[in-house]
């Protein structure tokens, strides 16, 4: 069984991804911005060592175009409804190695999810940490533990550490990959290693 790697995206339509962003650079620019940073990550991360399952929200955009963003040729599903906790645990429902990804971390590379995939051969978990507490991938051998993603603060400082409490608690071991940066902020855009907007 080949792994899988499901990568959460929202419908790139304006003021539906980025609000955070939108209200340093205005919507249309946050769309510009999240419109290419999907492309590239989706173009970038075929790969025929792992499936590629793109997980839409809202579930309405599943049939929808959005040429030159979501290409032809990956498998769509709907993420559901709920906060992250709920729709990433359905995303791990099932058995085999899965990787959890979005949009946000344009600098992702097909190493890093070969990398993802390596460790979950010697760990039951395995994180890429974001440089603002969160991360930016979350591996496992699934299924999930019910109840695995309770009391994880979303959108915090704290997200990681939370969430690898809660993995510790239910006795995984975890590896971690390296650190990248999260477009989330206006602010994200001016870091030295963020690409300029389109």
């Amino acid at each position: 069984m080949r792994p899988v790697l499901v990568i959460f995206a929202k419908a790139p339509v304006i003021g539906g991804a980025k609000t955070r962003l939108a209200r340093g650079i205005g919507k249309v620019s946050a769309w510009r911005i999240y419109r290419a940073m999907t492309a590239k990550v989706l173009r970038r991360l075929k790969d025929d060592r792992w499936t590629v399952n793109l997980a839409v929200s809202p579930d309405s955009a599943l049939t929808r175009n959005f040429p030159g963003v979501w290409p032809d040729g990956i498998a769509r599903v709907t993420q559901g409804s709920g906060d992250l906790g709920a729709r990433q645990g359905r995303a791990f429902a099932g058995r085999g190695a899965v990787c959890v990804i979005g949009t946000d971390a344009p600098d992702v590379t097909r190493a890093d999810i070969a990398a993802a995939f390596n460790q979950l051969k010697r760990h039951d978990a395995v994180i890429g940490p974001a440089q603002d507490g969160g991360y930016w991938l979350l591996g496992m051998n699934g299924p999930a533990p019910r109840g695995l993603f309770d009391g994880v603060r979303w959108s915090h400082e704290k997200t990681r550490a939370d969430l690898e409490a809660r993995l510790i608690a239910h006795g995984f071991s975890i590896a971690r990959l390296r650190t990248l940066c999260d477009v989330d902020e206006a602010d994200d855009l001016r870091r030295p290693d963020r690409p300029a907007s389109p």
